[in-house]
């Protein structure tokens, strides 16, 4: 699929400030390449700080009257959103799959999760309550309402390109709160296309702006320390999001993170296996991997380790690689070629440590950044992928006898997002 289908004649590929499409101040642009193919999608506007704070200006004067709005005139809004993306689905799969590479079924289900903010959000918009109490010493009376923050700054990762930004754009809306987004590079694609839909809906211009840069540092540097942001919000890297908490701190903002996960998956001499291998391959291949929920280090009890490797490395081989427009396709491309070069390091680094390859390990030829589901066993503590994320379509078992111990293991890291545990007995 290249920028010269029909389908994307009218794609929105400027910048997206004051309800209008504009190309950057300096006229810079960048490709979105498709990452099945290779071929460039299209050629999109890279925002300068001109931009920025053209963007500024804008929410700015757009928050203005939408703080003032009623709680239920902000709900229809967001409630019309929701009905208008539930009829397009399919249009905004489709896109995320040529942008980000991930299965049609996999694409579809962040379509349907990224239209549920708003209705959701719809529904807390009408329920900011306050409260009214005493001082416990001087028995006054002490009350409590809830304002919008101001202006949001919201920096999206390129794994969920419409679900990452809509749960974030949703709840600003829904409390009065005006947005500057800036999505991933790799992804620009489809919160461009989610404009002309949250126009329709009755979003008023100005309140939502989409900042795509290559430059995102200094971009989102700049909107964060402007006076008028009170809200910073990120989903990405520990490391990046280090690096924002700092400048948050300059301007004594309100921070929303979600950061990096290592997650444990852990399974019990007694865990029912087949509920195990389903719950592992949904906790590790949801969205290829890419996602910082996945389950990145698999303890499984010895009584059981050769079964569960078995059941696991059978059903990680029958999925179908491929480009992910096509329906029967069940693992997609990573996103970009470092991600998979990243990927097979981590699987090499483990072999050359004692891992066992079980399934996978060879980057196929041809073009697309593919990897296959690949199950190692036998890993040891000191492989790379124990202690980073793998973020790709591997499966990293080790095992255990000790509870205690495999806790303590599986706690032994910086990153404490979720955790996976199969077992008959929760005492």
């Amino acid at each position: 699929m290249t920028a010269h289908d029909p389908k994307f004649d009218t794609l929105p590929t400027d910048l997206y400030i004051d309800g209008a499409f504009r190309p950057g101040a300096d006229g810079t642009r960048f490709d979105v390449i498709n990452p099945a193919t290779e071929t460039v999608i299209a050629s999109v506007a890279s925002a300068e700080i001109a931009d920025a704070d053209a963007a500024l200006d804008a929410a700015e004067a757009a928050m203005a009257d939408w703080a003032k709005r009623t709680p239920r005139e902000r709900s229809e809004v967001l409630r019309k959103a929701w009905e208008l993306m539930t009829t397009r689905l399919e249009d905004f799969a489709h896109l995320i799959t040529l942008e980000n590479g991930k299965a049609r079924t996999d694409a579809m289900g962040e379509a349907t999760y990224a239209a549920e903010f708003f209705r959701w959000f719809a529904e807390e918009a009408v329920r900011a309550d306050g409260l009214i109490t005493h001082a416990p010493a001087s028995g006054a009376r002490i009350m409590v309402q809830h304002k919008p923050a101001g202006l949001a700054v919201l920096v999206t990762p390129w794994n969920y390109p419409a679900a990452m930004g809509t749960r974030k754009i949703a709840p600003a809306l829904a409390a009065g709160c005006a947005v500057i987004i800036k999505p991933a590079s790799e992804t620009p694609l489809t919160m461009l296309a989610l404009m002309p839909l949250l126009e329709e809906a009755g979003v008023p211009p100005g309140l939502v702006n989409v900042l795509p840069s290559t430059r995102t540092g200094p971009l989102v540097d700049h909107l964060m320390h402007d006076p008028r942001v009170r809200v910073v919000s990120f989903t990405g890297s520990t490391g990046v999001g280090r690096t924002l908490l700092k400048s948050a701190a300059d301007q004594v903002l309100k921070p929303a993170m979600e950061l990096g996960g290592n997650a444990p998956l852990l399974v019990f001499e007694d865990a029912d296996l087949d509920v195990a291998v389903e719950g592992a391959m949904l906790a590790k291949m949801r969205n290829l991997g890419e996602a910082c929920t996945a389950a990145n280090r698999i303890y499984v009890h010895e009584d059981v380790a050769d079964d569960f490797t078995q059941r696991l490395t059978k059903a990680m081989s029958a999925l179908k690689v491929g480009d992910g427009t096509d329906p029967s396709v069940d693992v997609g491309p990573l996103v970009n070629a470092s991600t998979r070069e990243k990927v097979a390091e981590f699987v090499e680094d483990a072999v050359a440590k004692g891992a066992r390859l079980e399934c996978g390990g060879t980057i196929p030829g041809g073009k697309g950044y593919f990897y296959p589901p690949t199950v190692l066993s036998g890993v040891p503590e000191t492989a790379d992928c124990v202690h980073d994320e793998i973020f790709g379509p591997v499966a990293a078992i080790q095992t255990f006898t000790d509870q205690e111990d495999v806790i303590r293991r599986a706690n032994d890291t910086e990153y404490g997002l979720v955790a996976y545990v199969f077992s008959e007995d929760f005492k």
